[in-house]
């Protein structure tokens, strides 16, 4: 199995330097392999790189820059062009490749070789060919059968540099339950981030004092005189505002992601467009903060490691639908109550949805299980609410003490 394993790098001003140079030599590369893409015919990521011996002779600087990481330079413009490509097929309209300024491109890869990872006087460091020895946080332990498989080295807005690992484990992805026991449906929304059919609401994380504190940054620095040094200050602010929010909004959707993926055998959540969502006339600021596609991504790729079957249904209906009859009844955003006038089950909009995500989740894998699905149960007892701080929290137990009701079948 594959895995990215992300670590702090804390280079001193030389070493910053010489990241810094070799970050915007490799910008100035793809700019100039991007310059004979436009102009040159028939080229391919395979018969620009073998030019590149060549172009060490005219652009000595180049001798300083380890050769995969040139290479990969080459590679990433002809994966950007394929990917542009492949949204001009799938009917988007797209531009052309542009020039990469210095603000971005803020990335170089190792692959194969290159790299190494030691430990110097006590403390672990990461080894990087041309550059020299990173001390590095190293937080978390990468298990013995891995190999480093490739390094990224990037330096984010904020001016910190990080290096993602990409390991691989001798170990195969664990077998996934033929006939799984514990199996959920999970409603994503605003009110309530997460509704999962055992009766447990997630409360959104609370991230005012973040923005409020966003906002005031970029007040200041629309103040600022464009592009002098005030202005750079304060951009730093800014980018450090922006990752506080980020990180504690990926801190959440981490801990809630890894929750469902390990304590359940199945995990039904719907198929949403998250891009068309984003493009509807109201409420896209809280549609984009709820990153529900960051959280659905996080949630596959760890179902995927924990053997858990990860099932994405039709959205189409879920709301509307009644979980135990079937008939469809309309109801506008705010009635927040479901209440079948064909059988009379009532429940929570949001539990509802949930029991039939469950439902079609079950029927696309294949599994009936007579005492999950919603039809058979009775009224279900009051919804069991968690806070999103106890999810946040560093190393709280997150969903796992939570009491879940009981609903008889």
């Amino acid at each position: 199995m594959r895995y990215n394993y992300r670590y702090r790098l804390k280079p001193s001003d030389e070493l910053h330097e010489r990241l810094a140079w070799t970050v915007d030599t490799c910008r100035q590369v793809y700019n100039h392999f991007l310059h004979r893409l436009n102009r040159v015919d028939g080229t391919s990521p395979y018969s620009e790189q073998s030019i590149l011996p060549n172009l060490k002779r005219e652009w000595t600087d180049l001798k300083d820059v380890h050769s995969k990481v040139l290479q990969k330079v080459v590679q990433r413009l002809y994966d950007n062009r394929s990917t542009l490509k492949a949204r001009k097929d799938n009917g988007y309209r797209v531009g052309k490749l542009k020039w990469k300024g210095p603000q971005e491109y803020r990335s170089i890869k190792y692959s194969q070789s290159g790299f190494e990872l030691n430990n110097t006087s006590g403390r672990p460091v990461l080894s990087l060919s041309k550059i020299g020895e990173i001390p590095m946080v190293y937080h978390r332990e990468i298990p013995d059968d891995a190999t480093i498989k490739e390094v990224v080295v990037k330096q984010e807005p904020t001016g910190e540099w990080f290096a993602v690992l990409g390991i691989e484990t001798e170990d195969d992805a664990p077998l996934k339950p033929e006939n799984p026991k514990k199996c959920v449906g999970i409603d994503v929304g605003i009110l309530k981030y997460a509704h999962d059919s055992d009766g447990t609401a997630v409360e959104r994380p609370d991230l005012a004092d973040e923005r409020k504190r966003l906002e005031r940054a970029q007040r200041k620095l629309s103040r600022k005189e464009h592009g002098s040094a005030n202005y750079r200050t304060q951009q730093r602010v800014v980018a450090r505002r922006h990752a506080d929010l980020k990180r504690k909004r990926r801190d959440f959707l981490h801990k809630l992601s890894n929750y469902y993926a390990r304590e359940y055998d199945l995990v039904a959540v719907e198929d949403l467009d998250t891009k068309g969502m984003m493009e509807l006339p109201s409420n896209s600021r809280n549609r984009a903060g709820a990153a529900w596609g960051t959280f659905l991504r996080m949630l596959e790729y760890k179902c995927e490691r924990e053997g858990t079957h990860f099932v994405a249904v039709d959205p189409r209906g879920t709301t509307k639908e009644c979980s135990k009859c079937g008939i469809s009844t309309e109801k506008p955003l705010w009635v927040r109550e479901h209440s079948c006038p064909s059988c009379g089950f009532e429940a929570d909009r949001d539990l509802n949805a949930a029991y039939n995500i469950l439902a079609r989740g079950l029927t696309d894998v294949g599994v009936v299980h007579s005492e999950s699905m919603p039809a058979e149960t009775a009224l279900p007892t009051d919804t069991h609410l968690v806070s999103a701080k106890r999810v946040v929290e560093t190393g709280s137990p997150v969903l796992s003490e939570a009491t879940r009701p009981s609903r008889a079948g």
